[in-house]
């Protein structure tokens, strides 16, 4: 039960790990926009999310 429960682990924070680079390289790209706030913002934020989503990766990968 506990490997199945790891493996789940993994996969969900895979996954949010994909979403947060798809949202955020989306967003860099001009493709994703939020409406109401200039593209400059939002390519910034886009940014900011890869950046960190990064970071957050590599923190996780070393601490194991």
């Amino acid at each position: 039960m506990a490997k199945q429960s790891t493996l789940l682990n993994f996969v969900a924070w895979l996954t949010g790990v994909l979403v947060s680079l798809a949202v955020g390289f989306g967003m860099t790209g001009r493709i994703l926009y939020i409406p109401w706030i200039p593209m400059v913002v939002t390519q910034v934020a886009g940014w900011v999310v890869v950046i960190t989503t990064v970071i957050s990766a590599v923190l996780a990968v070393l601490k194991e």
